[in-house]
């Protein structure tokens, strides 16, 4: 460590002002402090607050917290192959396979993200931030592993720009990055990421034909509106060319079905839950809010059922689809939500409750957290207006008698 301290401190006059390499300098600046502490302070007078968090820390515990999410994720890639080719493999040999497959989505994503960062980094000429730690990771997680490269990389792009670096970069952005783009492949590529098919990969990464069908949602619905069987037993009967009684609750608990690469586990989001919520980088309030905004608009429903898609079991909603990973890691941005202590209870409650309101209206699109999350990134600075406004009238009403 010590030979590359040195190597970074005798290139670094190329990269301060006057040397040749001045335009680089914010370059340099991210790679130095990516791999050491910064060694100067930030110069400002008077009282100081001295604490073991900063940006870098923040974002690496993110990215700890999504760790068993990944590699559930890459094992649970390969497992879908191997069911679906009707072979027998090894822990090792599913890992390895759905490792292949996985790798690649991360490496394009960081890449085609980082170098936005550069870009923006070296003409506004301004450190380059951290924030994309999190964000080259949960793109990738949050799309299927057949999605082509190139889509990857046009959508982390896309996302980045128009849903940060015009808002001003990092901490400025009023969307949620990562679902800014998976909403860009959903509506540019829906036949890729649609959500209504069964994600499977051959060697050649061609999806196999025949074991292309109904996601857990779409047997959902099908059986709960068009169908006389109740969404639980439609769930528990079907049987598929890659696994009797693949919808069980068990399965889609545990995270051992079709889907996106990192939001098929439930145990593995709250896994990562528990990490956020015991470093204090996430709120519990949004968690909690959110999976109980979930359950409530659930039951109410069950009371309102006019179809069996309506009086599916609440807790069934917890566990199909992308909501625990979208409420634990997506609504818990802390840039994008709500910042009052009691906005975040309502910002939680309105995405679950929206997220079902979507599943179980709109027969065009079987999963809600997404444009749930969107929309409650959109709402959430109306939310903390109100929420301060009615804490002013509220301190003056005090004052006053």
């Amino acid at each position: 460590m010590k030979f590359l301290r040195d190597l970074l401190d005798k290139q670094k006059p190329l990269f301060q002002k006057g040397g040749k390499l001045e335009n680089l300098y914010y370059l340099y600046e991210a790679g130095e402090t990516f791999m050491f502490s910064p060694n100067h302070t930030n110069g400002i007078k008077g009282a100081q607050v001295k604490d073991a968090i900063d940006l870098k820390r923040m974002m690496i515990t993110v990215v700890v917290a999504m760790i068993p999410c990944l590699l559930f994720g890459i094992y649970n890639t390969g497992h879908m192959h191997f069911l679906a080719v009707g072979e027998a493999a090894t822990f090792g040999d599913k890992f390895l396979l759905g490792l292949q497959l996985v790798l690649p989505i991360v490496i394009v994503s960081y890449a085609a993200g980082g170098l936005v960062e550069v870009v923006f980094a070296v003409i506004r000429k301004h450190p380059v931030n951290e924030g994309f730690l999190v964000t080259g990771m949960l793109i990738p997680l949050v799309i299927p592993a057949t999605i082509p490269l190139w889509q990857v990389a046009i959508a982390t792009i896309f996302a980045v720009v128009i849903a940060k670096e015009v808002f001003g970069g990092t901490g400025m952005n009023i969307l949620n990055v990562a679902m800014t783009a998976r909403a860009f492949l959903y509506f540019a590529y829906p036949a890729q990421i649609s959500g209504d098919q069964v994600w499977t990969y051959i060697g050649d990464k061609t999806p196999i034909d025949g074991f292309s069908g109904a996601t857990a949602l779409a047997v959902a619905y099908n059986a709960g509106v068009e169908g006389e069987q109740s969404v639980t037993a439609a769930l528990a009967s079907h049987n598929t060319a890659l696994s009797d009684n693949l919808f069980s609750f068990a399965n889609m608990f545990f995270g051992f079905i079709p889907g996106s690469i990192g939001e098929t586990s439930t145990l593995m989001a709250l896994i990562g839950a528990a990490i956020l919520i015991g470093t204090g980088v996430a709120s519990w309030k949004i968690i909690v809010s959110g999976f109980a905004g979930v359950y409530l608009m659930g039951a109410l429903l069950n009371l309102l059922a006019v179809n069996n898609f309506m009086a599916m079991a609440p807790e069934y909603h917890w566990v199909m689809g992308g909501v625990a990973f979208g409420i634990v890691f997506m609504a818990t941005d802390p840039v994008s939500a709500s910042q009052t202590e009691t906005g975040k209870w309502i910002y939680g409650i309105l995405i679950g409750v929206l997220t079902v309101i979507i599943r179980v209206t709109n027969p065009a699109y079987p999963e809600g957290i997404m444009l749930a999350v969107l929309f409650m990134n959109v709402f959430a600075p109306l939310i903390d207006y109100y929420v301060v406004k009615a804490n002013k009238k509220r301190r003056l009403q005090r004052a006053t008698v």
